[in-house]
């Protein structure tokens, strides 16, 4: 296992610092270097059930940093069109992505995971381009970056239903409204219940003289609403999420926030995301290859047509709308947490893997070429 971890953490950033220097994110470099040690191709790390719980733990720290970044205040305010065009975003990919999966013989549990990977946005790559053309400040920036806090925010809920519907093995209308209800309830109880006491922890931790207390205590706090989202028989990544939105909204977040990057992406989350990769069959792609390139079309034009759509209603013009649409294409880790999620409830195979992993990676290409195109003729 340590051999094992030694080389994953390498390969995690080698793999990604090249990415980087070609101007993409190192997160999709971790994930091609997963698929190259793994088993599909060199067959270095046999990925053992302890680095797999490493992995675990490496996607619950991801969601409850993106909690501790979320900014509430910012949320509140994103607008109108950004929420319009977030859920059109999200509603339109993964109905496509329903349909074309039971089109090709899907099972509908396993469909509605293969839709709900298409609905989150990574708009980090967006966000390096629009920077780099001085687009960012404009109104087609402002409105992706705000549609895309909704739109991780409406991805994790989508995922935390389809969890909910894998553990109690139904699909119909009726146990989705349950669902949703519940998940409205968790969410209320742990703002309204848990945020005082939140609060509360984190500064008696302040008074423990001892070294990273806080830190500690915010851990603590993490793993324990990921677990009370699992007894709701919900995703724990879920809690880590609540619990890392409520620890944002107390006194000394922003020092949790640096401890646990640096605790996360030291360890975990790169471990995590070169699972993703070593997990990753892509033998599977000689006989599905097909239905992955359909898959990843699907993922590109969901967006550009969801989102384009939500953007011309909130009166964007038809150049700005395919501006949005296109910002909003790439994926990556909400994109491949639901992936893994649906691994680990055996909703998905280590051969289905390949088709999201493939969507990815296509998304994460084309975006920087198209996101330039539409500007150049808008």
């Amino acid at each position: 296992m340590l051999l094992e971890l030694a080389i994953i953490l390498v390969v995690a950033k080698l793999f990604g610092y090249l990415m980087v220097k070609l101007g993409f994110p190192a997160a999709l470099g971790q994930l091609i270097g997963g698929i190259i040690i793994g088993p599909s191709l060199l067959n270095i790390v046999e990925y053992s059930q302890e680095v797999r719980f490493l992995a675990e733990l490496g996607v619950i720290i991801l969601l409850f940093l993106a909690g501790l970044e979320t900014d509430v205040e910012e949320f509140k305010h994103v607008g109108l069109s950004a929420f319009i065009v977030a859920t059109m975003g999200v509603f339109v990919p993964f109905l496509l992505g329903y349909l074309i999966a039971i089109v090709y013989g899907y099972r509908s549990l396993a469909a509605l995971f293969l839709g709900g990977i298409l609905t989150a946005t990574s708009v980090g790559l967006t966000t390096s381009i629009l920077m780099e053309m001085k687009k960012l400040r404009t109104k087609v920036g402002t409105t992706i970056l705000a549609a895309a806090i909704v739109d991780d925010v409406l991805g994790i809920i989508i995922l935390t239903i389809l969890v909910a519907m894998s553990s109690r093995g139904r699909v119909e209308i009726f146990d989705i409204e349950i669902i949703l209800a519940e998940v409205i309830i968790f969410f209320l109880l742990g703002i309204f219940i848990g945020h005082p006491i939140v609060k509360e922890v984190l500064m008696l931790s302040e008074k423990i003289t001892l070294p990273e207390t806080v830190t500690t205590f915010a851990i603590v706090i993490m793993l324990l609403f990921a677990y009370l989202a699992e007894k709701f028989q919900l995703a724990g990544i879920t809690g880590a999420y609540l619990a890392g939105l409520l620890v944002s909204m107390s006194e000394g977040s922003k020092k949790v926030t640096d401890k646990m990057m640096t605790i996360g992406y030291s360890l975990f989350i790169p471990i995590f995301l070169v699972s993703i990769g070593i997990e990753t069959d892509i033998k599977v792609l000689a006989t599905a290859g097909v239905f992955a390139i359909v898959y990843s079309l699907i993922a590109i034009i969901g967006k550009i047509l969801g989102c384009g759509f939500g953007a011309l209603v909130t009166k964007f013009k038809p150049a700005e709308a395919l501006q949005v649409g296109i910002g909003m294409i790439p994926r990556m880790e909400v994109a491949l947490i639901i992936a893994n999620v649906g691994l680990k409830e055996g909703i998905l195979t280590r051969g289905t893997l390949a088709i999201p992993v493939t969507m990815v990676v296509v998304t994460t290409l084309v975006t920087p070429f198209l996101l330039k195109l539409a500007f150049s003729r808008g």
